[in-house]
């Protein structure tokens, strides 16, 4: 009879799935449980693991030469594992889980889950400085597209599950279960009002139990109760929210510069490449050994204001060249922890100066530490809601959330002025990702590109002649045609154009020299690839038809620019907003045009 039953066990749960997918708001949150307590539990692994191979790897007393070898050895061998079998392990995650949500439908290979555990270990056992966070999120937003698509939901509830993968790893990798649901839905979804908020904060709640469970109450850092010692002190913090906004932008810049660098190489040295950054983080660790690792026992330290204005200074300068080199020389962890080491050096160095300018109406430069680590983080990530909770939760402290929301508005805005993509855009622009903005993302029921794209036409190529061109496009209304080799799209041309060309006897001259010879007019604008998204609304393909002269544009993949997946029309837009003409449009309603 027993034995009956365990072999019901399968059936009946087979019927219990059924009857979830079909109640698509209990299986959401049954799924969030799930998946929150499950990603709690790999991430507590990767912390314990993590550390148990630091102490291994750097035990007390070891020989100074380990300061140098350890982290030459260790990117050594990422780099090879990244290049070889996990090749979208590098880097933190974050472009990656994003590109996953907009651009793969959710998908996010077990493999590349696994191949992030192993490598980020690696990486941060050894001491390359970057953080736990980026990677976490990656991870969990795997483990949750994994498990999805194991029991065969639809791709919108794929989808949907990313973000709280995501929000459960954060909140087991950093202890704050709030931060990790804002963090989630102001950077991965881009919309603090999604659908899935529900969710997410079920997810985030039993992961963070899960990590309480097995690992204690404790917070991230233990920081004494600091408050605002006088008024006056306001100005210190508006000082801290300009340096750290500066040194924000330094950061972010250099990172790109460097990754920009080591891109062009050839793509046979990918494999070596991390080793630049694990031999340049060696070397400057040998001297200075807080430069190894991510640095949260020494953050630490200056909270609770054990700092040295010189220490201070050069931690800060040497973490931001240790960071940028490891990360874009391709090795795997984020820039999620950097950036708060980077903050709190930023913060104690000018709490430093501040106090002995002026003692009697300032806090230790323990105090300004605090707020610069949440001041660094809305300069360089851009979540400037997230950094002031986090910051909250990190510390337990509600103290001085006043100053920290000061500093944090003006590092944000320095930073947007001085860089204009946030750095995980930016990251995802290099590796040919074209992620969307949140000014970008639409809602409700504002037209997208897609609701009016047509199929893609039959291409001219480069070496066509005008003669075969002006044949090809004769029976057309299209104002512009596309242009595509081999390996995609390169351009459009216009039809009057090549009709001009071929009034001239024209004829042998290819299209490509037509495009060189439009490009060097200065009044066309035609030639540049304009193009748009699916998931963009018909306001932008308006005004880039503006900007671009062109009636015709490319609907393009973005996980590829190249790709063509169809052409928008400005007749088709007309009609997606119910007009046949320009005459009956309103301009006032669509001021793009």
């Amino acid at each position: 009879m027993a034995a009956i039953k365990i072999r019901a066990l399968p059936a009946r749960l087979v019927r219990l799935v059924e009857d979830l997918r079909r109640k698509e708001d209990r299986l959401a949150l049954l799924l969030s449980l799930v998946i929150g307590a499950l990603v709690g539990l790999v991430v507590v692994a990767f912390i314990l693991l993590t550390g148990r191979l630091t102490a291994l790897m750097y035990p007390p007393g070891g020989s100074g030469w380990r300061r140098i070898v350890v982290p030459t050895i260790g990117s050594l061998v990422t780099g090879y594992l990244l290049f070889k079998y996990f090749p979208l392990a590098r880097g933190s995650g974050i472009p990656q889980t994003r590109a996953a949500l907009f651009i793969h439908d959710g998908r996010i290979s077990l493999r590349s889950v696994v191949g992030k555990f192993v490598c980020c270990s690696i990486s941060l056992a050894t001491g390359i400085p970057l953080g736990r966070e980026g990677p976490a999120v990656y991870m969990g937003s795997g483990l949750a597209s994994v498990i999805a698509r194991r029991l065969g939901l639809s791709r919108a509830q794929i989808r949907s599950l990313i973000p709280v993968g995501g929000a459960a790893a954060l909140a087991a990798a950093f202890n704050t279960p709030i931060a990790a649901v804002l963090f989630s839905l102001e950077e991965i979804v881009g919309d603090l009002h999604a659908p899935v908020l529900g969710s997410i904060v079920l997810a985030s709640a039993a992961s963070w139990m899960v990590l309480h469970l097995v690992l204690g109450d404790n917070p991230l850092f233990h920081v004494p109760g600091y408050h605002l010692v006088s008024l006056k002190e306001l100005g210190v913090y508006v000082v801290l929210g300009i340096v750290g906004g500066l040194s924000s932008v330094a950061f972010v810049k250099m990172l790109l510069w460097m990754r920009a660098k080591f891109a062009k190489m050839p793509r046979a040295s990918l494999w070596i490449q991390p080793v630049a950054g694990g031999l340049t983080v060696g070397i400057l660790g040998y001297f200075v050994p807080q430069v190894l690792g991510v640095g949260y026992d020494q953050v630490e330290r200056v909270l609770n204001g054990d700092v040295i204005l010189k220490v201070a200074i050069t931690l800060a300068v040497l973490k931001i060249v240790a960071t940028s080199v490891a990360y874009a020389s391709g090795n795997a962890g984020g820039i999620f922890g950097p950036s708060l080491f980077i903050g709190s050096m930023v913060g104690a160095t000018v709490g430093s100066v501040a106090h002995l300018l002026f003692p009697a109406s300032t806090a230790g430069p323990g105090a300004y530490a605090l707020v610069g680590m949440g001041t660094a983080f809305a300069g360089i990530i851009r979540t400037p809601l997230t950094s002031v909770i986090m910051i909250f939760e990190v510390t337990r402290d509600y103290t001085i959330i006043v100053p920290l929301m000061i500093s944090n508005l003006i590092a944000f805005y320095i930073s947007q002025k001085l860089q204009k993509e946030p750095i995980y855009e930016a990251l995802a622009r290099q590796d040919g990702l074209h992620l969307p903005r949140s000014s970008s993302r639409t809602h409700g029921a504002v037209p997208l590109v897609s609701s009016a794209a047509r199929e893609v036409p039959q291409s001219l190529t480069p070496e066509m002649k005008i003669s075969d061109a002006a044949e090809r496009v004769k029976d057309s209304a299209l104002e512009s045609w596309p242009v595509a080799d081999e390996l995609g799209l390169i351009g459009m041309v216009r039809t009057r154009h090549i009709a001009h060309a071929l009034d001239q006897g024209k004829l042998e001259m290819t299209i490509e020299r037509l495009m060189q010879i439009a490009r060097r007019s200065e009044s066309d604008k035609s030639v540049d690839m304009p193009h748009v998204h699916n998931d963009q609304p018909l306001s932008r393909a308006l005004a880039r038809m503006r900007e671009s002269g062109h009636k015709v544009l490319p609907v393009v993949s973005r996980a590829n620019v190249r790709i063509m997946l169809g052409i928008v029309t400005f007749a088709d837009i007309l009609k997606e907003f119910g007009v046949e003409s320009a005459d009956e449009l309103d301009y006032r309603d669509h001021p793009d045009l």
